[in-house]
């Protein structure tokens, strides 16, 4: 039987929360590696001449959103952002996205992100967040509607996002947590108490191993905190790593052109809800992730890219059957 989103319908709404925040996204045509002297690392003074420069909507919670309405699947943005925000708000409320839940901070901008990306797709970042840091005034408790069906926690100022996971348990919302980034700020205690009792947690290899380094827990001890752990392995695809012992292996949907790999993390992590919102499977979930990261890595930016969910339903036959 061939792969059809109107198999099933949503059967509720997403809570996002996350940032928002402008992209200033910076191309080197170079290798990273070759400008860093390993007897400089005490005094690293670095200057690449980039060869693009855009600024783009971007922010954690719009970018899966984004992706979320794409697929059809409703979400509701719970997130703050600054004075300079009302074009990129028309932006989300032109494709179906609630925006009720965005505090608008009008002392403040909203945040900004400047990307670095080499040729080998590695990433130098810097944030400045701007009016990401009145996100902790927000209750998710209060912002949570009748036809809410799960909420993600994605990277955000991180008292926000303590407080977020904190108040999904207490509503009894079943969490997903997506801390990526801020695994770096945030301390093992914390992390560990932002996990404990998640349905699931979403973060990529390397976030993965620091995590497990700054809780001080092997796998096992991960999987005593949340139900799963959904590790993204970029070109090799995600594993799902179960309570029970199961580990579910998904396989990447192959990219027709690597473009811009910012902005495929949020895209997995848009189709994976999107599957758990129709109540399937999670190896489908887990491939449904694979093919809309693909378009993510195909376009610049982290919201140009676009398609039909005939489109969408094509690329997952063609690449899983």
């Amino acid at each position: 039987m061939a792969f059809s989103l109107d198999a099933t319908p949503s059967r509720g709404r997403i809570l996002v929360t996350g940032s928002l925040a402008f992209d200033q996204i910076m191309d080197f045509h170079g290798n990273f590696k070759d400008h860093i002297l390993p007897d400089k690392m005490h005094a690293i003074n670095l200057s690449f001449l980039v060869g693009e420069l855009k600024k783009q909507r971007g922010g954690c919670a719009a970018n899966i959103s984004y992706s979320l309405a794409l697929l059809g699947q409703p979400s509701k943005v719970v997130a703050s952002a600054g004075r300079d925000f009302e074009e990129y708000q028309r932006w989300l409320v032109a494709h179906e996205i609630d925006v009720s839940g965005i505090l608008i901070c009008e002392d403040r901008p909203t945040a900004c992100c400047f990307i670095t990306t080499d040729r080998a797709d590695n990433q130098i970042t810097g944030f400045h967040p701007g009016a990401m840091e009145r996100a902790r005034e927000l209750s998710l408790k209060e912002e949570r509607g009748e036809e809410d069906l799960v909420c993600i926690v994605a990277p955000d100022d991180p008292q926000a996002m303590v407080r977020h996971c904190r108040e999904a348990k207490e509503a009894e919302l079943p969490l997903y947590f997506d801390p990526s980034f801020q695994v770096i700020a945030m301390d093992g205690d914390t992390l560990a108490r932002a996990a404990d009792g998640a349905r699931a947690v979403f973060v990529n290899d390397y976030e993965f191993a620091v995590f497990q380094e700054k809780a001080k827990r092997d796998e096992s001890g991960l999987l005593e905190l949340a139900e799963m752990w959904v590790v993204t392995l970029g070109e090799k695809g995600s594993e799902i790593h179960r309570r029970d012992g199961e580990t579910v292996k998904i396989p990447p949907a192959p990219v027709q052109e690597v473009v811009d790999p910012t902005g495929a993390g949020d895209a997995y992590r848009a189709g994976f809800l999107a599957g758990l919102a129709r109540g399937w499977d999670l190896d489908v979930c887990g491939r449904m992730g694979s093919v809309a990261a693909t378009y993510a890595i195909e376009t610049y930016g982290t919201q140009n890219h676009r398609y039909t969910q005939d489109d969408y339903e094509r690329r997952y036959n063609s690449a899983f059957g």
